[in-house]
C-alpha cells in the first residue's frame, strides 16, 4: 500500500501547480480521500477532499474558489488543482486515505481515522 504525492514546488504569488497522488496496492474509489498541508509552527489542515460515499467535494474556506480536487479511477490518482496562489499557502501538501463514507461532519473536515499517508509535497509560494 503506497500514496506518492508529486506536483510540489515553488511558484510566484498568483502561479498554479497541480499536486498528484497516485495511490498503489488499493483502489482510490474505495477510499474517501483527504488532502492536508502544514505549514511550520502550525497545526495540520485538512484543505479538501472527495467522500467516497458519494463522491461529495469539500474545500476549507482559505483554499475555495482556487482549489479543485479531482479523481481519476483509471489512473488511480487525486489531483488537487491549485491556482490564484498566496503565500500563505506554503506547506507541506499530503493526501491520506481513511474508510470513513464522509469526509466532513456537520460541514466541516472530519480528522478521524486515516490510516495512510504519503510522504508529502513541498509548495512554496513567494511573494
Amino acid at each position: 500500500v503506497q500514496l506518492v504525492e508529486s506536483g510540489g514546488g515553488l511558484v510566484q504569488a498568483g502561479g498554479s501547480l497541480r499536486l498528484s497522488c497516485a495511490a498503489s496496492g488499493f483502489d482510490l474509489d474505495d477510499y474517501t480521500i483527504g488532502w492536508f498541508r502544514q505549514a511550520p509552527g502550525k497545526e495540520r489542515e485538512g484543505v479538501s477532499c472527495i467522500s467516497r460515499r458519494d463522491g461529495n467535494r469539500y474545500y476549507a474556506d482559505s483554499v475555495k474558489g482556487r482549489f479543485t480536487v479531482s479523481r481519476d479511477n483509471a489512473q488511480n490518482t487525486m489531483y488537487l488543482q491549485m491556482i490564484g496562489l498566496k503565500p500563505e499557502d506554503t506547506a507541506v501538501y499530503s493526501c491520506a486515505r481513511t474508510i470513513e463514507l464522509d469526509c466532513t461532519r456537520s460541514g466541516t473536515f472530519y480528522y478521524s481515522q486515516y490510516d495512510f499517508w504519503g510522504q508529502g509535497t513541498q509548495v512554496t509560494v513567494s511573494s
